[in-house]
């Protein structure tokens, strides 16, 4: 697996890296002993890459991803987030970003992952009623305190990403970022480049719509979070459907999947781009690790972008976008 950086002094990691959130919750059924197999399959297969967060599973993701690492920590980049606060009611969501949480949050994070050091902690969203400045000033008392390494930011815009910047280096946004999500490209990607600021893709598969095989929207299992998501259902999902269906008949003439032709568009992106597909599946695992040596020429990119420009996708990513900051 090719390496890239993040940021200007970042850690070194996977082209592709690993999202772990679905093996805690959010997409149906999970099996643990699946999921560690497939962490280590990923590590052996050079995807060093680690993303999870403290709201995944409320904490369970992280101790998951803890277990599966305690014995091979030193071959792995480890990613996680801090910020979104989840209560009794499991679909309500508030953001903190004052530096008290933070630290707290930091703390319960170690212990939940059982390291000493988080390798890049990111902001998860950015607290409205919190300076981003003060913040990111309390995360940058844990990088001199040693419990972090490097810095990240999520889903925040350009503007919020410079001031950050300004108060310590930021190596990567993450951001939604696929051939169907595109938004980024006009202003904040550039800005991003600007400040020398990696793009960590999420959902670079847009959450398995791009895989070209997923059910409707309502045969989804009952705890399937895609179930009540715009682009998936009613007349959005239909349309969106018919995209799919482009994207598809171009992968079987490239001679690859359809979600290994979404990995290898997000990857030709640039060498500041590192995607993070999730699964829980050894299968889809493989299937996705292939797509960092598919080459795509000039003829098939015209292609996608003939199929699906920009702007094309019917439908909000979200349900309610209030925490996502334009």
């Amino acid at each position: 697996m090719n390496k890239r950086r993040l940021g200007n002094g970042g850690p070194e990691v996977s082209a592709l890296g690993l999202g772990c959130m679905g093996m805690s919750e959010f997409y149906g059924s999970t099996d643990e002993a699946e999921s560690i197999k497939v962490i280590h399959r990923a590590i052996d297969l050079g995807m060093n890459f680690l993303d999870t967060a403290d709201m995944y599973g409320r904490g369970h993701n992280e101790e998951l991803v803890g277990r599966a690492i305690a014995d091979r920590r030193d071959r792995v980049v480890l990613a996680t987030k801090f910020g979104i606060v989840r209560g009794d009611d499991p679909r309500a969501r508030s953001v903190d970003g004052s530096p008290e949480y933070v630290r707290k949050a930091c703390d319960a994070s170690l212990r939940r992952l059982g390291v000493d050091r988080i390798d890049l902690y990111y902001a998860h969203r950015r607290d409205p009623q919190v300076p981003i400045e003060e913040t990111v000033g309390a995360m940058a008392e844990l990088v001199a305190a040693g419990k972090v390494g490097h810095l990240g930011l999520s889903e925040v815009s350009a503007r919020t990403l410079r001031a950050a910047h300004a108060v310590h280096p930021i190596a990567a946004l993450q951001s939604e970022y696929s051939l169907f999500t595109r938004g980024i490209e006009e202003e904040i990607l550039p800005a991003a480049r600007e400040l020398g600021v990696a793009l960590v893709a999420y959902s670079p598969i847009s959450r398995g719509l791009l895989g070209g095989s997923l059910p409707p929207a309502g045969e989804l299992p009952a705890d399937d979070f895609r179930r009540h998501l715009p682009r998936f259902a009613g007349e959005s999902g239909a349309r969106n459907e018919a995209l799919v269906a482009e994207v598809r008949k171009i992968a079987e003439e490239a001679g690859c999947t359809p979600a290994q032709l979404a990995l290898a568009w997000a990857l030709s992106r640039g060498e500041d781009v590192v995607p993070i597909p999730g699964t829980k599946r050894l299968a889809y695992l493989e299937e996705n690790a292939a797509a960092a040596g598919i080459p795509l020429d000039a003829g098939v990119l015209a292609a996608l972008e003939a199929a699906v420009p920009s702007g094309a996708v019917h439908g909000a990513r979200y349900p309610d976008m209030s925490l996502i900051e334009g």
